[in-house]
C-alpha cells in the first residue's frame, strides 16, 4: 500500500509577485526549487499564512538567485505581495520507502535567501 507524506517544503517564504495574466502556476527561484526537491510542472499546495488560503498549483522555475515566489493566473488572486507561504510538495510512498525518508525542509528568510535546510 502506498500513502501520501510529505516531500517538501518551504517555509514561510514572501510572495514577490503575483501576475493574474499569466497562464496559471507558481514560478519559485531555481536554487530554492532544487534545494526543496521540487520539478518544473510538479504539484504544490500554497498555504497562505497571512489570510488563511490553500490552494494547488504547479510549479515553473525563476531565475536562479533572484528570490522569485510569484503565483500566477487564479492564483493571484489568492495572494497579496508580500504575504507569508507555505510551498508543501508530497510524495506516495510504501511505509517500507518513508522509514528511509526525511523530506527536504528549507527555512528562507524576507529576501527568500535559504538560511537553513533540514
Amino acid at each position: 500500500m502506498q500513502i501520501e507524506f510529505l516531500y517538501s517544503k518551504i517555509h514561510r517564504a514572501t510572495v514577490t509577485d503575483a501576475n493574474l495574466e499569466y497562464v496559471g502556476s507558481i514560478t519559485i527561484d531555481e536554487a530554492l526549487m532544487e534545494a526543496a526537491n521540487l520539478l518544473e510542472g510538479m504539484k504544490v499546495d500554497i498555504l497562505d499564512v497571512n489570510n488563511g488560503e490553500r490552494f494547488q498549483t504547479y510549479v515553473i522555475k525563476g531565475k536562479r538567485g533572484n528570490g522569485d515566489i510569484c503565483l500566477n493566473g487564479a492564483a493571484a488572486r489568492k495572494v497579496a505581495i508580500g504575504d507569508k507561504v507555505i510551498i508543501v510538495s508530497y510524495a506516495m510512498m510504501t511505509l517500507e520507502e518513508k522509514s528511509h525518508f526525511t523530506p527536504a525542509i528549507v527555512m528562507v528568510d524576507e529576501k527568500n535567501k535559504i538560511v537553513k535546510k533540514l
